[in-house]
């Protein structure tokens, strides 16, 4: 089985990271409560926007990302058993493509550089299984959708969804 699997939001918690420099920098006290069915900069005053938008841009974003929990497990046990690739976009932030090849070494050591794929695009991925947290990526992929839940997506209905890594395992394993 050939299985992709989405960074941002389903590995990688990019969300909490925009959340965390956001109350940084103008000492604030937003919480993902807060942003549910949200873009976090979404649900900031419109002056700090474009800051919130600019997250991504800025050196060591991505490369300081927490890993989802359970996702390493999981991950390397799915590894083992069948064909895993990284399908993530990195070609939208310039200091990405190298930042999230960086994360994967350190957090990831056991998914090959030859199973990375950091694209601009999604829809040219072919296999059994693409899970992802935006639906957009899901809706003309061919095979299974499992929408890996996060708060933006949390009122988006007409895909599988899983909640977290232990579902993930449930459903693939």
């Amino acid at each position: 089985m050939t299985i992709f699997v989405d960074m941002d939001e389903v590995m990688a918690d990019t969300y909490g990271a925009h959340i965390e420099i956001y109350n940084q920098e103008f000492e604030e006290c937003l919480t993902l409560e807060h942003c549910l069915g949200k873009e976090v900069w979404h649900t900031v005053p419109e002056d700090r926007q474009l800051s919130v938008r600019n997250h991504a841009r800025n050196r060591g974003f991505f490369r300081d990302l927490k890993p989802i929990e359970n996702s390493k497990v999981v991950l390397k046990e799915l590894s083992s058993m069948h064909d895993v690739y990284i399908a993530s976009a990195a070609m939208q932030f310039p200091n990405s493509l190298e930042e999230k090849s960086d994360w994967l070494d350190e957090h990831f050591p056991f998914i090959p550089w030859q199973n990375r794929i950091l694209l601009g695009n999604k829809h040219i991925l072919k296999g059994d299984v693409l899970i992802d947290d935006r639906s957009y990526n899901l809706e003309n992929f061919d095979g299974r959708s499992l929408l890996f839940t996060s708060p933006h997506n949390v009122h988006i209905n007409g895909f599988e969804r899983v909640d977290n890594w232990e579902e993930v395992a449930t459903k693939l394993l």
